[in-house]
């Protein structure tokens, strides 16, 4: 297990009360690697225009945390490990088929939903235990699943520098982009792989209810700001870090004492109330 202190001394020296406390500094560890590969996807997801399909991977975490309370597995790994095999289904399918996205997403998320619930109504007691999984808890989060997130991160990285044009090729053609050379059902594949991996401990940070906001809403609000495609990329980064930061250290104050994951997701949603006016008075109307 690698050691985490020099980091956490570091945390240790912002003028801030609560960041004295050792759950706090595993929790800002946790979003500093976190976010930006949630904000760098919730890009993508809306370029590609599958912001859909990060919805369906979000809300069946619910039914791999169902299966792993189940089978008595760990819902930590369960829950990635569905997460995956839901993301490669829908893939399969819409590539196989002749239904548009929406309607293939549509009914494999309805069938995943409908399974989790039915699996949860079934067994009474394993309703309590989904409370975190639903809410989550980002405080809570341990030293190994920060260790897979240093791990998770290079290997994102490495995915975005060589996956990237190829991605875009395959959004915009891809009969044009598979003539071109490039292997589609690979890349499209492992998107939707990494896609499901970072959605899973997105969950422990702000809960299945909103993990799809973590995605989308600092990718919406960089859209508005931005004024390139690469823009968007380091405006929503910047819009994810200060919303976790600054929604985690509101929501330990004492006037506040609200839960972590829905506060930060409040203030993403007020930096993009702001660029929504900004959007506004760019283009020279009133916003609607």
């Amino acid at each position: 297990m690698p050691d985490f202190s020099p980091i956490y001394a570091v945390i240790a020296l912002l003028p801030l009360d609560c960041m004295q406390v050792h759950f706090m500094q595993r929790a800002v560890l946790a979003l500093l690697l976190l976010v930006p590969m949630t904000s760098v996807l919730g890009v993508e997801a809306i370029t590609f225009r599958m912001a859909f399909l990060s919805d369906a991977i979000g809300h069946s975490a619910l039914t791999g945390v169902a299966l792993g309370l189940l089978f008595d597995i760990n819902p930590r790994l369960s829950m990635p490990l569905f997460g995956v095999l839901m993301g490669m289904t829908i893939m399969a399918v819409r590539r196989k088929s002749r239904l548009s996205a929406d309607t293939v997403i549509g009914i494999v998320f309805s069938a995943a939903i409908a399974f989790g619930l039915a699996v949860v109504s079934r067994f009474s007691g394993m309703a309590r235990d989904m409370q975190q999984f639903l809410y989550g808890d980002i405080l809570t989060i341990s030293e190994g699943e920060i260790a897979f997130l240093v791990l998770l991160f290079p290997a994102m990285l490495l995915f975005q520098i060589t996956g990237y044009n190829r991605l875009l090729s395959i959004a915009l053609n891809p009969v044009t982009a598979k003539a071109q050379g490039v292997r589609t059902a690979f890349w499209q594949y492992c998107f939707v792989s990494m896609l499901a991996l970072v959605v899973a401990f997105s969950v422990r940070a702000v809960g299945i209810l909103l993990v799809t906001a973590l995605l989308i809403v600092p990718a919406a609000t960089a859209r508005n700001l931005a004024g390139t495609a690469g823009g968007m990329f380091w405006w929503a980064i910047f819009v994810g870090l200060t919303s976790a930061l600054t929604g985690i250290t509101l929501s330990a104050q004492e006037s506040l004492s609200t839960a972590a994951g829905a506060t930060i997701i409040l203030v993403a949603c007020v930096w993009f109330a702001v660029s929504f006016l900004y959007a506004g008075l760019r283009c020279g109307r009133r916003p609607v």
